[in-house]
């Protein structure tokens, strides 16, 4: 990918339209085919909450698994064959959920789901980062913004879906979800075949497609946790993923005890990503020009205040407004981690980082929903959401300690 300075404007507004377009819909589909679908259908399954839990958490477990060797081949193989992989599975995945007659056929067909977000979250972003150096943090945020919007849609769209189709029987109604899902992952897979090639220049003397060894990626993976910066700023993104794997499971099903519609549901989730995509780009500029280690810090704090006080209320208009307090904390250090983490990285193991703080992040979201479904399960709500903010307060320090500490 050529640079800021050297791709005509109307070529970058194409790549940065095209690569946002495909991570809408892309994450439009995924999130409609769990939130707030998942745990009802679930449910619905004779599911229990532990249950629950241990199938929202296999999604991002996949992540774990794949975001690190997914960005290190981005490095070595090409963004866009990458992308196509993930393009299929956009595609297939919402079809299984049609076959599911058992809440743990869930579990294969959610990680086989997640390897599509395992793929494109730090692909996209090596992507954008290659292109726009100067203006990454920016661009990162219109990209995440976009992506965001097909988190707002999602959720009220699968609530609406679920709403208007109640008068199936059984699991009829959520199945209409996933079929709304593979219709939205059609123009994925589309506009991802129409990407231009990546790295042209590397694609013309034959170093893209290098085999990769064990040993390069145990190098890769090692040179990555010496790395105290970046492995601090990863640890941010898995107490923000813990806390929003705790939110996007439990809440739902609190909301529900409460008596609140499906509908309204879907609203409140809505409401809460949308404040995050409108954000993103504003705090994306704010991280070109500030310290990002203070920016990072101050949304780890917002994002714990707020899942601390969400179980304590009854009010839907209060727990709404925490809910668009939570996404406020999140907009503000997720956009800066990606983009300390590319000011940080060696050029050539900018995918490799990437893709590490994303497997990382996802330990968060795949631990969260986990962890606090057996601690809701043992007491109450209340403590599974308090233990997502004390992850928040502990990462908090050690971050501060880490980054700002001098040998």
């Amino acid at each position: 990918m050529k640079t800021d300075a050297s791709v005509p404007a109307r070529g970058q507004a194409r790549d940065i339209a095209l690569i946002s377009l495909i991570g809408f819909f892309g994450i439009f589909s995924t999130t409609m085919s769990k939130s707030p679908v998942l745990p009802l259908f679930v449910k619905s399954l004779s599911g229990s909450e532990t249950i629950v839990g241990l199938i929202a958490a296999v999604s991002p477990f996949t992540g774990i698994l794949f975001s690190f060797p997914v960005g290190m081949l981005a490095d070595t193989w090409g963004k866009k064959r990458l992308l196509v992989i993930a393009g299929f599975v956009f595609l297939l995945a919402p079809l299984l959920y049609f076959v599911v007659t058992s809440a743990y056929w869930l579990i294969p067909i959610r990680f086989f789901h997640g390897i599509a977000t395992a793929i494109i979250g730090p692909v996209a972003s090596a992507f954008i980062v290659s292109a726009y150096p100067q203006s990454k943090g920016e661009k990162l945020g219109l990209y995440s913004s976009a992506t965001l919007v097909g988190r707002t849609l999602a959720p009220l769209l699968g609530g609406a879906i679920i709403s208007a189709f109640f008068f199936l029987s059984g699991t009829g109604m959520y199945r209409a979800v996933y079929a709304g899902a593979f219709v939205l992952a059609v123009p994925v897979f589309v506009m991802i075949l129409t990407l231009k090639p990546d790295d042209p220049a590397r694609a013309r003397a034959g170093t893209l497609g290098k085999p990769v060894t064990l040993a390069d990626f145990g190098r890769s993976l090692a040179d990555f946790m010496r790395n105290r910066r970046l492995l601090a700023t990863s640890l941010v993104e898995m107490a923000t993923y813990f806390a929003y794997g705790v939110i996007e499971t439990y809440l739902p099903i609190l909301l529900s005890g409460l008596s609140v519609p499906a509908y309204q549901i879907g609203l409140l989730f809505s409401l809460q990503i949308l404040s995050i995509a409108l954000t993103k780009p504003l705090f994306g500029k704010l991280a070109d020009r500030v310290d990002r280690r203070i920016q990072i810090a101050a949304g780890i704090v917002v994002t714990g205040a707020a899942v601390a006080v969400i179980p304590l209320s009854t009010s839907i208009v209060v727990i709404a407004a925490l809910a668009v307090l939570f996404g406020l904390g999140v907009s503000i250090s997720t956009v800066a981690t990606s983009t300390y983490v590319a000011e940080v990285a060696r050029e050539e193991k900018l995918g490799a980082s990437l893709g590490a703080l994303s497997s990382i992040m996802d330990v968060g979201h795949s631990s969260g929903p986990l962890v606090a479904g057996a601690i809701i399960t043992a007491t109450t709500a209340a403590g599974g959401f308090l233990a997502a903010a004390g992850v928040c307060v502990i990462v908090t320090l050690v971050f501060l300690t880490m980054v700002f500490w001098r040998r």
